[in-house]
């Protein structure tokens, strides 16, 4: 991919892009590196760098946070490093110590989800895990930024003389203090501190009554501030233990840089880390705030750009409470070129706008606001002519600016080319600026550029239609209120309505059809075909969207249908068992109660005993007859129901109602009987049989069992077959082979 031309970011305005992802930084640094964003020259580079951002994208959705990394530059660090004998100060290793506290912690992160963040734990690589040298800092610098008492033994003597000291100019100062106080030469607020030392707020009248070094007045001259002479001396001892302190201090913290320099290309390399993450997470923001996404990249020609918003007007409409219109755009090597015609504000630039800030977005590592199931090729170049560039100081007019342009676009246009022209021929006479304007578009068509122009021009109108691999479009407009609908629509040129518009926006009706009539009848002939066509394209788009309502109620209608026959089924296979289970339990119940009734109809001969054992007998049968039916692949229940002995009139009611409702649903219940024979007897001869047993020391089971023995012995149809403890005599069609003898 080369270097997109200075031009073309200034047409597209890509400079507010990066304004835009600058003040998400967070660094110094990742502000300086989102202003060298450019677009990428190799395809892999471009496409870890859509990967980077998408992930971290993805982290704000993630309960596996990416830890925070801001950081303080440490440019000036650097720098210093690579002077011999130059000793940083504390403030510059509590950064460095920082820095590499962050690197590791993003290290460690990364490593730990690396499933979540592949990508981003390759990037991390980058930064090389150091623990050296923030374990050398901590041994020297406190968290609170000073230099420790152990750092060497010197320091921690003379910390320890300073203190002393220090406590015994404060015994001798209190001393001092109370004397002096007592003997009332001292002003109210007592004492005071000069110069780091604590002085005695003497009355200017008593001032020759104490003995020491005078250090300064007041404003007045009422007050004289005095060192007393007992503590002068340990002063100057305190003094010169805190030069010595000092002098220390930089010697540690010199040879704590001289550990240090050795690492100042790792430092170097870890804040490019740093800074690296600071922009991807800019860009993710960025990303969040206009719903950006990854489209599939293709490696075929096909741009596919599903309601695309142009990202600027989108967040300046978002701050204002206004509404954005998307757009839905497709390029494929059979409609390469597009020709966008209608009336001025109706929104052609914008989107012309758009298809060209998002290519160039995309191809510089943005994610940009289109649906998820978009398409995006990428292409060697990308040639802009937007806008008025009339240029005084170069004394171009308009149209010498464009031909000056197009002298370019003749230069740098090929296949893998994106071109996009606004007001295609305008700035010059419209017959010969048209007829310009449609040589140039043959030749770029020739060339198999992929290209969208806007225009007024009817001879390239014409043009696109003609041409198979080129396409009019325009910009929808409401033929009521003549406003604009800011929606593009492929597959035909746009009427300019400027009569139109002129007459809704006051212009008196005369001098319109004045006007009207300095026009060619063919032009105007041309403009209200245009015009029809899209009205009749309107109305029957509108019965097209009528037709698809009324096809998706008829197909819920039947889906809904299908569900409630599938219910009403469930139901009356349900019920067809109950019924047979009530019919069963009935049929019973009257065979018992028969047996009964002969047991105590019949008069007593005294032969008790032998009643009983026709009972007896009655009900054994009655068992073994319904044992015999169980073995029926289905019972055989009497339909007619036998009438009780003795009813009452709403039971009379009750039992004609329901038998009313049996003989009614009787059909459809020996219809689901018969499905369940068919679906029984089908499933039985689907049955997979065991296999037999063949040969002598075969391992066998019976069907039936679960012990486990072996064949000793087969004859006939018969084997024997030990079980350890002992041995039967099976039938060889009851065994079922569990392991073949594997040894013959």
């Amino acid at each position: 991919m080369q270097p997109i031309a200075p031009k073309t970011l200034l047409d597209l305005e890509f400079d507010k892009i990066i304004d835009r992802v600058q003040a998400l930084c967070k660094t110094e640094t990742g502000r300086q590196k989102a202003a060298d964003i450019q677009v990428f020259r190799q395809k892999e580079d471009l496409m870890f760098s859509l990967a980077q951002t998408n992930e971290y994208l993805a982290s704000f959705d993630n309960n596996n946070r990416i830890p925070a990394h801001e950081f303080e530059a440490i440019d000036k660090e650097l720098q210093l490093l690579r002077i011999e004998g130059f000793a940083l100060e504390l403030v510059s290793f509590k950064k460095i110590s920082s820095l590499c506290s962050t690197t590791n912690t993003l290290i460690r992160f990364f490593e730990e989800f690396q499933v979540y963040y592949p990508v981003l734990h390759q990037t991390a690589q980058a930064g090389f895990f150091n623990t050296f040298l923030i374990e050398q800092i901590d041994q020297i610098i406190d968290k609170f930024g000073e230099v420790k008492d152990d750092a060497s033994g010197l320091l921690s003597q003379i910390r320890k003389q300073r203190r002393q000291v220090q406590s015994q100019i404060n015994q001798s100062f209190g001393a001092a203090l109370s004397r002096y106080a007592a003997e009332g030469v001292l002003d109210e607020i007592r004492e005071s501190v000069i110069d780091n030392k604590r002085v005695l707020a003497v009355s200017a009248m008593y001032k020759k009554r104490v003995k020491g070094q005078m250090m300064g007045t007041s404003k007045t001259g009422s007050i004289i501030f005095i060192e007393p002479e007992s503590t002068y001396i340990l002063t100057r001892q305190l003094s010169n233990l805190l030069f010595e302190e000092a002098e220390e201090i930089k010697f540690i913290l010199l040879k704590l840089t001289d550990i240090t320099r050795p690492f100042a290309d790792f430092l170097n390399e870890i804040q490019s880390f740093l800074t690296l993450m600071d922009l991807i997470a800019a860009k993710a923001k960025y990303a969040q705030q206009l719903h950006a996404v990854l489209p599939e990249i293709v490696e075929e020609r096909r741009l596919f750009l599903r309601d695309a918003y142009h990202p600027l007007l989108y967040l300046n409409n978002k701050e204002k409470g206004a509404t954005t219109y998307p757009q839905t755009i497709e390029f494929n090597p059979e409609n390469r070129i597009i020709v966008i015609s209608g009336p001025n504000a109706g929104g052609k630039s914008i989107t012309l706008k758009t298809v060209g800030l998002l290519q160039l977005m995309l191809q510089s590592g943005f994610l940009i606001p289109i649906h998820p199931r978009s398409q995006a090729c990428l292409f060697e170049n990308i040639l802009t002519d937007i806008g008025d560039h009339q240029s005084i100081e170069n004394h171009l007019s308009t149209y010498s600016y464009r031909l000056k342009n197009m002298r370019h676009f003749l230069r740098k246009c090929q296949a893998e080319t994106l071109f996009l022209i606004d007001e295609f021929g305008s700035g010059s006479d419209p017959e010969l600026g048209g007829a310009l304007a449609e040589t140039f578009l043959e030749e770029f068509y020739h060339r198999g550029a992929f290209g969208m122009i806007t225009t007024h021009y009817a001879n390239l109108k014409i043009l696109a239609n003609e041409l198979p691999h080129m396409a009019n479009a325009n910009m929808v407009f409401d033929q009521q209120s003549l406003e604009p609908t800011f929606q593009l629509r492929l597959g035909e040129a746009g009427s300019s309505y400027t009569f139109e518009v002129a007459q809704k926006n006051g212009i008196p009706f005369g001098l319109i059809n004045r006007a009207k009539k300095k026009v060619e009848k063919g032009k105007l002939r041309f403009d209200k075909t245009i015009l029809s066509l899209q009205k009749e394209r309107s109305k029957y788009e509108s019965e097209t969207e009528k037709l698809k309502k009324e096809s998706e109620t008829q197909r819920n209608l039947s889906k809904k249908n299908e569900e409630i026959q599938q219910k009403i089924q469930d139901k009356l296979e349900r019920y067809q068992e109950l019924y047979d289970t009530h019919q069963k339990t009935i049929y019973l119940g009257n065979k018992v109660s028969e047996i009964a009734d002969k047991y105590f109809q019949n008069p007593s001969n005294g032969k008790l005993a032998g009643k009983r054992k026709e009972l007896t007998a009655a009900l054994i049968r009655l068992i073994e007859i319904e044992n015999s039916k169980k073995k029926k692949p289905e019972p055989v229940i009497p339909k007619s129901t036998p009438t009780p002995i003795a009813i009452g009139a709403k039971t009379k009611k009750k039992q004609l109602d329901q038998t009313t409702v049996i003989k009614e649903i009787e059909p459809e219940l020996e219809k689901i009987r018969q499905k369940k024979k068919e679906k029984k007897h089908k499933d039985k001869a689907e049955a997979v049989k065991p296999e037999l047993p063949k040969n002598i020391g075969d391992r066998v089971r019976l069907l039936s069992g679960k012990a486990i023995g072996t064949i000793d012995k087969i004859e006939k149809n018969k084997a024997i077959v030990n079980y350890g403890t002992f041995t039967t005599n099976v039938n060889i069609d009851q065994l079922e082979l569990v392991e073949k003898n594997k040894t013959k």
